[in-house]
This record gives structure tokens, sequence and C-alpha cells, in this order.
């Protein structure tokens, strides 16, 4: 599955971002904790490798407890890592994130100096929502919609530490296939950039191996069926999304399920665990270089054709 949304804002945030990065003391990165590793982008971990990073794991509300807790504990194995679960509408996690901060920038933190934090995460995250909490009063824009923040802007708290919120980016290229069908589903990605029916196939298909009893709840079901086709249909016809001759609206299904999940609708639920992220990295470092092995094939082809032709 390609992803064909990468708004020109973007790229330019990238290059902004660079060119501060040595001003910042410390990372804030928002993560969905949904999909910590799918919402992790590598773009900013390559920018912020040197810098201690706080990793917010926003919208914890929504997401599977138990896991959301193994994700931390994969993560704080960095040292220079820290953690946070949060709805972000909740002051004393606001008075955490500051506290974080002064711990991971111990020196400048003693020594009364300002603490330049960036913030930086994927798109319909709750960057600005979590700006708005730390400074105790509306600063930034916040929105359902991805992109909201175009421009870096600085906050300065009371606390010493001064806030850079960046625009949520994406990256170009999203390598693990089941990555973007995640982000998708969690609302990252723009709804016009991708077939709502695709994404909720994937989301249907995973739901029924992994969390059935929120299906049937959710949706008053005897038992769940064993394939997402059948899934939507049978959800589509309950919901009345039938279209002339009694058939399914398969898009109308597709779009209620998907907006049931973004809102909570459809009970705790986290779309990927660090052991199934540690698979699913293998089998893209796989394709990658089988990728490479036939790209070197063609190349040598191409240029053992060159010789022949000039032998002739």
């Amino acid at each position: 599955m390609a992803i064909h949304w990468y708004p020109g804002h973007m790229h330019k945030a990238t290059r902004e971002m660079t060119k501060i990065l040595p001003e910042v003391d410390l990372v804030i990165e928002l993560l969905d904790a949904r999909l910590p590793a799918s919402s992790q982008n590598p773009v900013i971990a390559a920018l912020s490798q040197t810098k201690p990073c706080i990793k917010i794991l926003s919208k914890s509300d929504l997401a599977d407890p138990e896991t959301t807790t193994a994700w931390q504990d994969h993560f704080e194995q960095d040292a220079s890592v820290k953690t946070l679960q949060t709805t972000l509408d909740q002051a004393d996690k606001a008075q955490k994130v500051t506290r974080l901060c002064q711990a991971l920038v111990p020196g400048k933190a003693l020594e009364h100096l300002r603490i330049v934090a960036m913030v930086a995460g994927i798109p319909n995250v709750g960057k600005s929502t979590l700006i708005n909490a730390l400074a105790g009063r509306r600063v930034t824009k916040t929105g359902d919609e991805p992109a909201i923040t175009k421009s870096q802007q600085r906050i300065k708290l009371e606390e010493g530490i001064t806030l850079l919120d960046t625009p949520g980016i994406l990256w170009p290229k999203i390598e693990n296939e089941n990555s973007g069908y995640r982000l998708a589903a969690a609302g990252a990605i723009r709804d016009t950039a991708m077939g709502i029916e695709d994404v909720a196939f994937y989301l249907a298909d995973y739901l029924i191996k992994h969390y059935p009893e929120n299906l049937k709840n959710r949706y008053d079901l005897v038992s769940v069926p064993t394939t997402e086709i059948e899934f939507i249909e049978l959800m589509g016809a309950r919901r009345g999304c039938l279209s002339s001759g009694g058939r399914v609206d398969l898009e109308k299904a597709s779009a209620i399920l998907v907006n049931e999940f973004r809102a909570g609708m459809l009970g705790l639920i986290t779309l990927e665990t660090p052991v199934m992220i540690k698979d699913e990295e293998v089998i893209v470092a796989q394709l990658k270089q089988a990728k490479i092995e036939r790209d070197e094939a063609r190349k040598r082809k191409f240029r053992s054709g060159q010789r022949d032709a000039k032998e002739e």
C-alpha cells in the first residue's frame, strides 16, 4: 500500500527542524498509544538521536492498558528515554512533563537556565493539545484534521522551559505496509489519501483476530465472522448501510467501523505490540534486501547487454 500524502509544508518543516536542532536540549515526541511504533517518525528519530527524549503515549485512554505498559518498558530500555501515558487533558500530567524535562536536562535546571524542548510528532496526535495544557491556556490551534499546525511556534513556560511547537510530519516512504494501514486507521493521514474500504478491511481483520469480544459487544453479535468481508457485510446490514437491491454499501459500513475505532467506541484497543513490530521489521528488512538484489541483477544484465552490443 502506497500513501500519497506528503504536503509541501511537511518537507519544509523537516528542514526547519534540522536547522533549529542545535538549540534544542531535548525532544518531546508524542506517539499514538494505539500504535506507538507506527506513529514514531523515523525522521524525528534521526534528527534527535543525540538528544534525550520524552515519549508521550497520547490517547492512552483509547488504548489497551496492558500493551501500553509493555510499550513503556520497551522504550525505556534506552536510558535517555522517559515515557508518560496521558490523555492530555489532566493538569497533573502537564506537571509531570515539566518535571521530566528538568530531570533529563539537570545541568540547566540546577543553574536555572531555560530548557528548550522541541515538541514533535505525526499529524493529529495531540501536540497542540499538550502545549495548551502545559501553558495553562490556549496558545495553539487544535482540531481533528491532520496538519493543523503549519509552522514553528515558541511558547515560554513559567517553569523555565521554552517549547518549540512543530508541525505534524509524516515521512515520504512508509516501508512497513502494516504501519501505513494503522496510521490511516488512526486518522494521521487524510481520508482522501487512501480508500476507506482498504483501511476498514485491514482494521476488521486485526480486530477479528485480537479483539473479537470488542466487536461482539459493540455490534451486538452472537459470534464474530471469521473474515473481514463477512464481518463488514453483517455489521453494515445491522447499521442500515444498504443500497438499492438490498446490498450492503461497503463504503458506508467501512466508514462506520473506522470512525468508531477513532472515537474509542470499540473499547480499549492497541493495533501493535513490541513483539509484532520486531517480527515485521525482520520481514521489511528481508524485502529491502530482496529488492537490492533484484536491482543489482538488472544492472548486471543491462551492463552485460551493453558489452554484447559493443562486441557485435
